[in-house]
């Protein structure tokens, strides 16, 4: 597993909680049991370089993957790591998403199902405040205030992985949009959320979707706090 310079390094206890909760939600509507093989479809949205969830997620349930990205260098890195493992071998397709304005639109095809859907969407709404946010995370680690200009070297990350307009809410607000239209494809839409504020505006969006169900787990790893949203347009099936 390896990543080009100045690409997202994602911590990886959290994104095996992030695979591990997704199955438990499969499992809520599946009699209790979590669903294991590749009958069982993700599309992963935004997957940059590291295909950090089809990796984990082919490892642990054999889940089959879609992953998709904006960035071709990132994608290019993607189609590496699947060389090397072949364990994703024949189960992890990359998709580029050329319309920056879309994220499911343009990935998934007509007539295509996904059990699920994966988001580790940007934080910050803008360049400026992501420095200003690596910048943060450096005096927090107790680093050397001469050491603050080379910040956005201490945590990597390409710009569309880093901020978007809107910041993560602005992001997820279009993906609940978009989820709308995918209604009958996607069994469980689901994302990370990092800020505990974005929550509120995030329900008033799927509010205005009129979702089955949704739900917010809490996530926790040492001192970092986050959670899942998820939704769903399809009735729950008794369990």
């Amino acid at each position: 597993w390896f990543l080009p310079p100045g690409f997202l390094c994602p911590p990886i206890p959290g994104r095996a909680d992030y695979i591990h909760h997704a199955a438990d939600l499969l499992a809520s509507t599946n009699n209790g049991v979590v669903p294991r093989g590749s009958e069982i479809s993700a599309l992963d949205l935004g997957t940059g370089a590291n295909l950090i969830y089809p990796i984990l997620g082919r490892a642990e349930y054999g889940w089959r993957f879609v992953a998709s990205d904006i960035d071709p260098a990132a994608l290019r890195n993607a189609e590496r790591l699947l060389a090397a493992n072949r364990l994703l071998a024949g189960r992890v397709e990359l998709r580029r998403q050329t319309d920056r304005a879309a994220l499911l639109r343009g990935v998934i095809s007509p007539g295509e199902r996904f059990d699920l859907t994966l988001c580790n969407p940007p934080f910050h709404a803008s360049a400026t405040a992501a420095a200003a946010g690596s910048a943060r995370k450096t005096r927090n680690l107790g680093a050397a205030r001469s050491d603050e200009r080379r910040a956005p070297l201490n945590f990597g990350g390409r710009p569309a992985e880093l901020w978007c307009p809107g910041g993560e809410v602005g992001f997820l607000s279009r993906l609940i949009a978009e989820s709308a239209e995918f209604r009958s494809q996607v069994r469980w839409f689901t994302s990370l959320v990092s800020s505990r504020d974005s929550l509120p505006p995030l329900r008033r969006a799927l509010a205005a979707v009129h979702p089955a169900e949704i739900r917010v787990v809490d996530m926790a790893q040492g001192q970092k706090r986050s959670r899942l949203l998820a939704w769903t347009f399809s009735a729950r099936v008794p369990s």
